[in-house]
């Protein structure tokens, strides 16, 4: 009995045990099943992305011959190797959105934001004028405030630092109601000379303040002229006193000349500084645009051909004899256009934004919304003249209004916006009346309907008296609006006068300061414009693709910085 129960169980665990054999053998069979199928997953997920690679590969290679074309048309830039690292401060009387009367509070909202891409770190140091919108004042943030010795009686000032930051740019505004609490940026010569004395002194007692040292100090036009002159006398051997100096001059006729002794007043300078190779002018007077030319380490202005004009006689100014003998650190850099601002393919203040791709049709829908809103007789064939400027001598508004009698016919219209000199809105508002359907005279400054008009507008008059740069025609191109300008300062150095033979250029000029010069450049655009429409279009075309940015006149200025302060 012992034995057959023995023997049954020994057939029980061997039962078990084959069980048990079994069951691992088709585990182990599972498991190799698994890992063929997952090797097979895989071997077929290689194939097809081998697949994809080839056919991604055929893809980019037929994509490349197709975009042959664009690519010699607008070529891929490649990315260029980043420059030492430079700190700057900006030092002027305006600056957009904040505060603008002309150019230069373009450049000095513009300028300082390019050359943060090109590895800067830029302040920019304004006066807080009261007329600043409210809604910039609520933002600004105290950074701290002083009294600061200024006149020659020892009378102190409060400065006080509001901060701003918007796009990588710090904006430091020096606070002082009783200088810049007027309603207006500019007033007059006897309000605006102890302004910007004062100014030019606390702009660069803030930057000690605030332990900021820049590499470089970049002044703009008379009102920022004397921080070179208080930077190397009272200054010297402050913790700023080894930053380099440069001043731009944006436009030379206006200089901040007074007589010696007010200047001494609101300075306290030594009268070493008082002679006729610095400030001193004709003798009795103190010129502070001057005093900063000399005290500067380095002279820039608007455009090439406007810096060698200010050597001359006829556009020195009274300092060309001056600049002649510093023409050693003279330079002359382009402005550009901040396409943030100014891109017709994202404006909303027109019509019909459009691209260089349908420029042509779109500008079309833009001239009738234009012509609507002017009152102008609507019809997309009539060639319209476009003007956009301050309403003065300089701008060359007294060949215009020689000129609209004869210019003025069935076929073509003109558009004029702009304020200034009494004769030039009164004029104009009499051609408005007499040409009724064909001239609009808006008497106004308005922001939103000028991107229309360069927007709706054929051709944009520039026939300026002197030009050190102008942004007008750079806009004007962009926006495929082509130019007709005199060949001076920056116009000449941006507009490439067309030629008929070449079938090459992006604009129509004249040189000598004359009104039959500037009807007949009107007449060989309105020749073109009828007569060869084709050739007319390409060269809107090749004015839209021109590159008017910001970016080669950063690079330009960088530059220069990185050769004021080789190290």
């Amino acid at each position: 009995m012992k034995e057959a129960a023995a023997e049954e169980t020994a057939v029980k665990e061997a039962a078990v045990k084959a069980d048990a054999v079994e069951d691992t053998a088709v585990k182990e069979a599972v498991v190799e099943e698994a890992a063929v199928k997952e090797a097979a997953v895989e071997e077929t997920a290689v194939k097809e992305a081998a697949v994809e690679e080839v056919a991604a590969e055929e893809a980019a290679v037929e994509a490349s011959a197709d975009e042959i074309p664009a690519a010699v048309e607008e070529p891929v830039q490649a990315q260029e190797p980043e420059t030492p690292r430079r700190s700057i401060a900006f030092i002027g009387s305006e600056c957009y959105p904040f505060v603008k009367t002309g150019g230069l509070g373009d450049v000095m909202y513009s300028l300082p934001k390019a050359l943060v891409h090109r590895n800067c770190d830029v302040k920019v140091i304004l006066p807080r004028y009261k007329c600043i919108p409210q809604k910039y004042q609520e933002k600004m943030v105290y950074r701290g405030s002083f009294y600061m010795d200024l006149t020659s009686d020892g009378k102190q000032y409060y400065v006080g630092i509001m901060e701003y930051v918007w796009d990588g740019v710090v904006y430091d505004f020096i606070d002082n109601e009783e200088f810049f609490g007027g309603d207006k940026p500019y007033t007059n010569l006897i309000d605006d000379i102890p302004k910007y004395c004062y100014f030019s002194k606390a702009a660069l007692a803030a930057l000690n303040y605030m332990d900021w040292i820049p590499n470089i100090i970049h002044c703009h036009d008379w009102q920022a002229g004397l921080v070179p002159v208080f930077l190397r006398t009272f200054f010297q051997d402050t913790p700023i006193g080894n930053a380099k100096t440069m001043i731009t001059i944006h436009n030379l006729r206006f200089q901040g000349i007074y007589n010696i002794e007010t200047i001494k007043y609101w300075t306290n300078l030594p009268d070493y500084v008082f002679n006729k190779d610095a400030l001193t002018q004709n003798w009795l007077d103190a010129n502070m645009f001057k005093g900063g030319l000399t005290y500067s380490n380095m002279i820039t202005t608007v455009s090439n051909t406007y810096a060698g004009e200010i050597q001359t006689y006829e556009y020195g100014e009274g300092l060309a004899d001056h600049l002649r003998y510093h023409s050693g650190k003279l330079r002359g850099i382009v402005n550009g256009i901040d396409y943030d601002i100014w891109d017709p393919s994202k404006d909303k203040d027109i019509a019909a934004p459009y691209s260089n791709e349908d420029v042509i049709a779109k500008k079309k829908e833009n001239k009738l919304a234009l012509q609507k809103e002017l009152g102008l007789e609507e019809n997309e064939d009539k060639f319209v003249i476009g003007l956009i400027s301050r309403l003065t001598n300089q701008k060359g508004l007294d060949l215009v209004n020689a000129c609209i009698p004869q210019i003025m016919d069935p076929f073509t219209q003109v558009v004029i916006l702009g304020t200034g000199d009494p004769e030039y809105e009164n004029s104009f508002r009499y051609y408005e009346n007499e040409y009724k359907g064909q001239l609009a005279a808006c008497i106004q400054y308005d922001e939103a309907r000028s991107h229309r008009i360069y927007a709706g507008c054929d051709a944009l008059l520039v026939p300026s008296q002197f030009e050190p740069c102008g942004l007008t025609q750079l806009i004007a191109m962009h926006y495929g609006t082509v130019p007709i300008v005199r060949e001076t300062g920056g116009l000449k150095d941006t507009v490439e006068p067309y030629n008929m033979f070449a079938d090459w250029g992006n604009g129509f000029t004249f040189d000598r300061y004359e009104t039959g010069l500037l009807y007949d450049a009107i007449n060989r655009a309105k020749t073109l414009y009828f007569e060869n429409r084709f050739y007319w279009d390409e060269m809107v075309h090749r004015d839209m693709a021109k590159n008017v940015s910001w970016d080669n006149s950063a690079k330009q200025y960088k530059d220069l910085y990185l050769e004021l302060t080789a190290w």
